[in-house]
C-alpha cells in the first residue's frame, strides 16, 4: 500500500491553493511545528511567474501551521486518501505573519465583534463548468441537464457531507455544462475554508472521471460566466438574527442597513479583492445578472449587493432567513481576503452610522445618468486596472491591508495584467479556464 500523505494548505493572492505534504504518520510533529514556507510564494501570478518587484525577493522564511480542527480525510478520492489541513502562515516563532489571508479574516471577525458585539454567518455559492463530459445537449436548469451528469451530483454532495461542508443544493445552471453548489451558512472562517475545500473536491471528483472542472469567471467570451456569491447575515450579542426590521426599507434593520451602506460605498475598491483578474471584467457587464453597479437591490440580480428573498411558505422563519448577497465575486478571488474586505467595509458603515442606500429594484443600466446620480448608483470599475486604482484611492482598504501585502498585491496584479495583455479575449478565457 502507498504511503499516505497529509498536506498543509494555504491560498494565495490569486486564489491558487498551494501547500506542502508529509507522511501522515508524522502528523503530530507537524501540527505543533508546521512546515516551511517562503514569503515570495505570495507573489506568484496565476501563470506561475513570480512578480519580480515583490517585497521579499529571495529573502525570508515562514511556517505553514495547520489547524487540526480543519482536517479533511477522504479515502475514496484518488489512489491514496485526500488528507488536508487549512493552515495559517506564521513567523518562525509561531506568531502570525501579517500577510496571511486567513489571519486577516480572523482579525476582521474579531474587530466586528469587539466594536459592535455582532457576529456574522456567511456562505459561498459557487458556479462551475464541467469540461469533457461529452454529454448530449440539454435545456438549462432541466432535470435532463442534471441527470446526464449522474452520479456526479450525488457523489459530490456525499463527499461534501463527509468533509463537513454541509451541502444544501446541487443544480444545473444556465450555461453549457454549468452547475451550482450551495452550502449551509457558518461562521466566516469556516465558510471561507469550505469555499476552498469545495473547489478542491469538485476538481478531484471531475478528474477521477476523466473530466475537468473550471470555476473561471469566463470560459469563452460568449459563455455564461461563473460567479461566486457571498451571503452575509448578522447576529447579535446573544446569537439571535439581527438583520430584519419589517418597518424599514427592504425589511433591513438599522444596523444591517448601515453594514450594507459600508459595502456599497467601498464596492469599487473592493473589486480589486473580489474580482481581481483581467478575465473577471468580461463577466461583470450590464444585463448579465453579474453585478455591474455599486448599489443595494431587493431581489435584483443586477445589483452589486442584493437582499435575498424570504420564503414564509411552510412556516419559514423570516428573521433567520434574512441575508444579503454580494454578487461581484468570482473564483479568482482569495476567499479569506474577499470576506475580510466585506466585513471591514460593513464595519465602517456601522462605525460611521451610514444611511442605508436606496433600494434599486430594476436593472440600473435602464436609468439615465441623472437618475443614477440621484440614487447614488455608480458603475463599477470596468477593468482590473481601474479597480486597483479605486482600491488605492480608498483609505479604508489601504489602512486595513498591511502595506507589505498591498505592495505584493499590486506587483502581482501588474505582472498578471502584463502577461494577460498579450492575449485576445478568446485566448484569455482559454488560459484562465485551464487554471481555475
Amino acid at each position: 500500500m502507498s504511503m499516505e500523505l497529509a498536506t498543509c494548505l494555504t491560498t494565495d493572492l490569486v486564489a491558487i491553493t498551494r501547500g506542502r505534504s508529509f507522511p501522515a504518520d508524522a502528523l503530530d510533529g507537524y501540527l505543533r511545528r508546521g512546515t516551511g514556507w517562503v514569503p515570495a510564494n505570495m507573489a506568484l501570478t496565476p501563470f506561475d511567474v513570480i512578480a519580480e518587484d515583490n517585497p521579499w525577493g529571495s529573502a525570508g522564511d515562514l511556517r505553514l501551521l495547520p489547524e487540526e480542527a480543519t482536517r479533511i480525510r477522504l479515502p475514496q478520492l484518488g489512489r491514496t486518501p485526500l488528507h488536508i489541513y487549512f493552515s495559517d502562515i506564521t513567523e518562525l516563532d509561531g506568531t502570525p505573519w501579517e500577510c496571511c489571508p486567513r489571519t486577516l479574516l480572523k482579525r476582521a471577525i474579531a474587530r466586528l465583534k469587539a466594536e459592535t458585539g455582532l457576529t456574522l454567518l456567511a456562505s459561498f455559492e459557487h458556479e462551475f463548468q464541467v469540461l469533457g463530459g461529452g454529454w448530449p445537449a440539454a435545456p438549462a436548469f432541466s432535470l435532463a441537464a442534471m441527470r446526464r451528469a449522474d452520479p456526479f451530483g450525488p457523489e459530490l454532495l456525499e463527499l461534501m457531507e463527509q468533509a463537513g461542508l454541509e451541502p444544501e443544493m446541487f443544480l444545473p445552471e444556465y450555461g453549457a455544462d454549468q452547475f451550482e453548489v450551495t452550502m449551509r451558512p457558518a461562521d466566516p472562517l469556516t465558510a471561507a475554508d469550505r469555499s476552498v475545500a469545495l473547489r478542491l473536491l469538485v476538481k478531484e471528483l471531475a478528474a477521477q472521471k476523466g473530466w475537468r472542472a473550471s470555476f473561471a469567471p469566463k470560459t469563452a467570451p460568449d459563455a455564461v460566466g461563473n460567479g461566486v456569491h457571498i451571503h452575509l447575515s448578522l447576529r447579535d450579542e446573544d446569537g439571535r438574527p439581527a438583520m430584519r426590521d419589517e418597518s424599514r426599507p427592504g425589511a433591513l434593520s438599522e444596523r444591517a442597513g448601515q453594514f450594507c451602506a459600508g459595502i456599497v460605498r467601498h464596492m469599487p475598491g473592493l473589486l480589486a479583492l473580489t474580482a481581481p483578474s483581467p478575465v473577471s471584467y468580461l463577466r461583470l457587464q450590464p444585463h448579465h445578472w453579474s453585478a455591474a453597479y455599486a448599489c443595494l437591490g431587493e431581489r435584483n440580480r443586477e445589483a452589486g449587493l442584493r437582499i435575498c428573498p424570504i420564503a414564509t411558505l411552510g412556516g419559514g422563519d423570516a428573521a433567520k432567513q434574512m441575508n444579503v448577497e454580494y454578487r461581484a465575486t468570482d473564483a479568482t478571488a482569495n476567499a479569506y481576503l474577499a470576506l475580510a474586505a466585506l466585513i471591514n467595509a460593513g464595519l465602517a458603515g456601522l462605525r460611521e452610522g451610514l444611511v442605508q442606500p436606496p433600494l434599486v429594484n430594476t436593472d440600473p443600466s435602464e436609468f439615465s445618468p441623472a437618475e443614477l446620480e440621484a440614487l447614488g448608483v455608480r458603475r463599477l470599475p470596468e477593468n482590473l486596472s481601474a479597480a486597483l486604482a479605486a482600491m488605492q484611492a480608498d483609505a479604508l482598504l489601504t489602512e486595513w491591508l498591511p502595506p507589505l501585502l498591498t505592495g505584493c498585491l499590486l506587483s502581482v496584479k501588474r505582472k498578471e495584467m502584463q502577461l494577460a495583455g498579450e492575449l485576445d479575449a478568446a485566448r484569455l478565457c482559454e488560459r484562465y479556464k485551464a487554471i481555475y
